[in-house]
């Protein structure tokens, strides 16, 4: 049997893995995955369409608005940018200053750019002077939500390093699909997800909600800025070939990721 088929499937679990790395989820030493093509279809189709439930909307708007209240409460005027074409986009003024700001919303303490198509630089990241990032306290069981602001200028740098690191550890950076990094863990090489991790860390909140208390406002706008603003525009685009995965190579990233010896992973694939 051809292995090529099947290397997009261990991708994909190689990506839930370090998802579940990060959230904090214990896994053993020893792991099996065993998998069938169509029932991996099925749970990434699910998954997808996770981000456009009701709930998550709801959510998505109301943090979108609380960023926005929270600019007004420090004295700037909020506008749009009428040929912007971006939804999270917006420009903000106090007397004489006008600086353009990113609004990025999250319900995971994640925030992402997608690189440009050139290979160089971050949509929507290079055209303004803060990145506004608004989110939930936890993905599990969130109690607060957080506005930080951000300077571009560091985002940049922070998401220019991520990108480096995580391509010198192998890992598959399609153009135009959103890079995320943390708000809350603390920045370090190890794992590599961490490099550039921490911006909510280093620019303190400018305002905290608290949910059980207050809720988050529901008039706000639909902005699906959680988006990246290039991936529906290269959704329908011939992906670049990719070299297959082989299962050596998946078992060494695991071994990387988990910190476990190659000889305690074993992949079974059943067709």
């Amino acid at each position: 049997m051809s292995f090529k088929k099947h290397s997009k499937g261990i991708e994909y679990l190689l990506l839930i893995i370090r998802k579940l790395i990060v959230d904090g989820k214990a896994l053993d030493c020893y792991t099996v995955f065993t998998f069938q093509p169509f029932l991996l279809k099925k749970a990434l189709n699910k998954m997808t369409n996770v981000s456009g439930s009701p709930a998550k909307i709801a959510t998505r708007r109301g943090l979108f608005e609380f960023g926005i209240e929270t600019l007004e409460k420090e004295g700037w005027k909020v506008s749009r940018i009428l040929r912007g074409g971006k939804a999270s986009l917006r420009q903000i003024t106090k007397g004489s200053e006008k600086r353009k700001v990113s609004i990025r919303t999250s319900q995971d303490a994640w925030i992402a750019f997608p690189r440009k198509s050139s290979g160089e630089g971050w949509v929507t990241l290079d055209e303004v002077d803060f990145v506004l990032a608004v989110s939930v306290d936890d993905k599990h069981n969130p109690t607060f939500a957080r506005v930080h602001m951000i300077p571009a200028d560091d985002a940049r740098a922070r998401y220019d390093r991520a990108y480096e690191a995580r391509k010198v550890a192998g890992h598959i950076l399609p153009v135009g699909r959103g890079l995320w990094l943390s708000l809350y863990n603390k920045e370090q090489p190890e794992p590599v997800s961490y490099v550039g991790a921490g911006m909510g860390i280093d620019y303190p909140a400018l305002a905290t909600r608290d949910l059980a208390k207050e809720g988050l406002p529901q008039d706000g706008e639909d902005v699906d800025d959680e988006v990246s603003d290039e991936e529906a525009n290269n959704a329908s685009a011939t992906p670049a070939a990719e070299a297959p995965l082989t299962i050596p190579e998946a078992k060494r990233r695991l071994s990387e990721s988990l910190g476990v010896p190659i000889s305690a992973i074993k992949i079974t694939i059943e067709h």
